[in-house]
């Protein structure tokens, strides 16, 4: 008489299988049927998980184009290249570098913001982060009178939080709105909505609209910088998830931020995809921005070009995370219109740049000027003077606006590295040559919203 087969998690667990949700569905299904040798074995090939991928042993290289000119930069960078070489030790990574406006920006393992990490057939999500595409447009206005330009750009633009009112948006294309509603990661009704109220707005933070003259032309430039706003931070999160699902699978001793996508799964395709619907939808809310100015003014563009800064970027199966960091070479951007665009401060020009692919750039320049001190730390170092009395300082013979009226003095020049330091650098590490200025005459930015958050009017009045 044929013995009764009864399966437990241990023969799994012995055959090779690791531990999971599907344990008790199978056990169950194979002491059904009592299936054994070929035909069990051909029903569990549906749960065959790839081998785990351990952390290298020793951080691969990455290229160090950043050195410290004094005390406060050497801290700086050295906790940066810490965090590099921690993060160089996940599975997938074979080739990263750090930019000279390179700064932390979370624990230790973290891309630093200023940094380039490549990886093989993966995408992680933690390597882009929530501001996905995060990116720079420039529309030549000719010789119109900056003023001007910059008043039109202020009844166009939107910052804060939230989206825009209904009556004041714009109208996504149906091309956009058809990519969203096909995948997976974006065809939420959250999704769609977020992508249509947010659509014209720039946020807050360190994102700004600038107007300046070029110095080689004398022609008014305006320059917007913003990523894709609460629609892209949704898909990060997503994203994030799905990074982590895999992670606890094929390599759970990868920190939890260096999760990643295989791209060859259908997760990591349709992810892909999405980067690229997100892509086009923050180029869209840089366009509606410029064209609303244009059409205030009765006046045509000369000349528009842009490039993202915080994004991901295929080549073959290596998928190039720039954390932060210029797209120098060509096949980065299928659309490339024209040079890229490295902002510094609000009183420094922004630098056209153009530039080759070298060994240590991995084809990638800088992105601004970064910081060395975290903003609360900016602040302290500010105490005994008002805000006022910063602003005026730093902001002198400018026209710089705070949309919600309020000064955050973590935006001015003086919160941000050196900006002749990151100029010398780049010049010292061939990461790009600068090939014309925007000269500034002023800049537009959210300001200090969290001053009048409703709940602290409230508190305000309760007090009063």
């Amino acid at each position: 008489m044929k013995n009764k087969i009864n399966i437990t998690g241990k023969t799994l667990i012995d055959l090779g299988f690791r531990s999971g949700k599907w344990f008790p569905e199978a056990i169950e299904h194979i002491n059904t049927y009592q299936l054994a040798d070929e035909a069990m074995h051909a029903y569990l090939e549906q749960y065959k998980m790839p081998p785990i991928q351990e952390l290298h042993k020793t951080a691969i290289d990455f290229k160090i184009n950043i050195k410290a000119e004094n005390e406060l930069e050497q801290d700086n960078v050295t906790k940066v290249t810490e965090s590099m070489k921690k993060l160089m030790k996940t599975p997938t990574i074979i080739n990263g570098a750090i930019m000279p406006d390179a700064c932390p920006s979370g624990p230790k393992g973290t891309i630093p913001v200023g940094g380039v990490v490549v990886a093989k057939n993966a995408i992680h999500p933690g390597m882009h982060s929530a501001d996905i595409c995060c990116s720079v447009m420039l529309t030549d206005f000719g010789k119109t009178d900056p003023k001007k330009v910059l008043d039109a750009a202020h009844a166009s633009t939107h910052f804060g939080p939230g989206g825009r009112p209904r009556g004041h948006q714009y109208q996504l294309t149906d091309e956009l709105l058809a990519e969203f509603k096909s995948n997976f990661f974006l065809k939420e009704d959250k999704d769609i909505s977020m992508a249509r109220e947010h659509l014209g707005t720039q946020g807050d933070g360190n994102h700004f609209l600038f107007v300046g003259t070029s110095a080689k032309t004398g022609n008014t430039m305006m320059i917007t910088h913003h990523g894709s706003r609460g629609v892209g931070a949704r898909l990060f999160k997503k994203g994030m998830h799905i990074a982590n699902k895999f992670r606890m699978d094929i390599s759970p001793e990868t920190l939890k931020q260096n999760a990643w996508i295989p791209f060859d799964t259908e997760e990591g395709k349709t992810y892909w995809s999405a980067l690229q619907t997100i892509r086009k939808w923050t180029k869209l809310n840089h366009e509606v921005i410029h064209d609303a100015t244009l059409k205030k003014l009765e006046t045509e563009a000369e000349n528009r070009y842009w490039n993202e800064h915080n994004f991901v970027f295929k080549e073959g199966d290596l998928f190039y995370h720039a954390k932060g960091a210029t797209p120098l070479d060509k096949k980065f951007m299928p659309d490339i219109t024209g040079p890229r665009l490295i902002p510094l401060n609000m009183a420094e020009p922004v630098l056209i740049v153009e530039g080759a692919t070298t060994e240590n750039n991995l084809g990638f320049a800088p992105h601004g000027a970064g910081r060395n001190l975290s903003r609360t730390q900016h602040k302290r170092n500010k105490e005994g003077q008002t805000n006022e009395e910063i602003f005026a300082i730093e902001t002198e013979g400018l026209d710089v606006r705070f949309y919600s009226k309020e000064i955050d003095i973590s935006e001015l020049p003086s919160a941000y590295k050196n900006a002749a330091t990151v100029r010398n650098q780049m010049y010292e590490f061939n990461l790009g040559t600068v090939i014309d200025e925007v000269m500034p005459y002023g800049s537009i930015m959210a300001g200090d919203f969290s001053i009048n958050a409703p709940w602290r009017v409230k508190r305000r009045n309760r007090n009063k």
